[in-house]
């Protein structure tokens, strides 16, 4: 297959640019990944709504993939237990080659086609939970291996690539593929293929938890307090949907450690 990833970029001599005109030109180049997306969304409403329906009904979503692609997955799912209140093993996002990945790169970790099995096999994954492969290129054996074997064991499989035709969207029931070109450093995928990703987890994990009833009107009443700033947050929420005074809401919030239970409490002694 050919990897437009890994195609020329458009820029060369890129070691004698002036500063301004390298970040004009990295910043042309951003411009294009939202629409690149956005031809996506029928992909991405596909893959929404099957891991809205597998998680309503108890299952997990499980993010694989190798290098910046599985720490993009580690960053989202870790994310979600503060932001939404859900449990943090409702998401998991898992790397080639272990947590010491996340910090320090595992030489040939990515090539392991058997290992994202073992690694998930770890968690029981079933038949319940939803496994959404992350690789820019497309060709990872880890994840390829992952959803290979996931599809045998009848588990729903996802993707997010950013080629076309690729194996790992081939071995996903649910492939998001968005095609954003060659890098502004050749085959530097971290950029705009990695915005793109980013991009798209956002949209599926926030997506996902709206249609679980973890925000209400447009606010995050689940999330966890777990700091002064999101204190100060939950206690402007309280005030808006109770009518209460600052401390007073504040005491509310504490005592019941969430938005959505403080003002429900509210409600019904009222």
């Amino acid at each position: 297959m050919e990897k437009t990833t890994e195609r020329d970029s458009k820029y060369n001599n890129l070691e004698q640019m002036p500063v301004s005109e390298i970040l004009q030109s990295i910043n042309r180049e951003d411009h294009t990944v939202p629409v690149a997306v956005a031809k996506a969304l029928p992909q991405i409403e596909k893959l929404v709504t099957v891991t809205a329906e597998k998680m309503k009904a108890g299952g997990r979503l499980f993010y694989i993939g190798a290098g910046t692609s599985g720490r993009l997955g580690i960053v989202d799912a870790s994310e979600c237990p503060p932001t939404f209140g859900v449990d943090f093993d409702r998401v998991v996002g898992i790397i080639a080659g272990g947590d010491s990945a996340i910090r320090k790169a595992v030489e040939f970790a990515e090539d392991d086609a058997e290992q994202a099995w073992k690694d998930l096999s770890v968690y029981h994954i079933s038949e319940k939970d939803v496994l959404v492969g992350i690789a820019a290129s497309g060709t990872t054996p880890y994840v390829i291996g992952g959803l290979q074997m996931a599809n045998k064991n009848n588990v729903a499989t996802g993707c997010i690539v950013c080629n076309t035709g690729s194996p790992v969207a081939a071995a996903a029931k649910f492939p998001v593929e968005v095609v954003t070109g060659p890098e502004f450093v050749t085959g530097s995928t971290r950029m705009k293929a990695g915005t793109a990703q980013k991009l798209v987890l956002n949209m599926l994990s926030t997506a996902v938890m709206i249609q679980l009833g973890r925000v209400k009107g447009n606010k995050m009443v689940d999330m966890q307090l777990s700091n002064h700033k999101l204190v100060d947050r939950g206690t402007h929420m309280v005030m808006n949907y109770t009518g209460l005074p600052e401390q007073e809401a504040a005491d509310l919030l504490l005592k019941y450690g969430s938005v959505r239970k403080a003002v429900e409490v509210y409600m019904n002694a009222k």
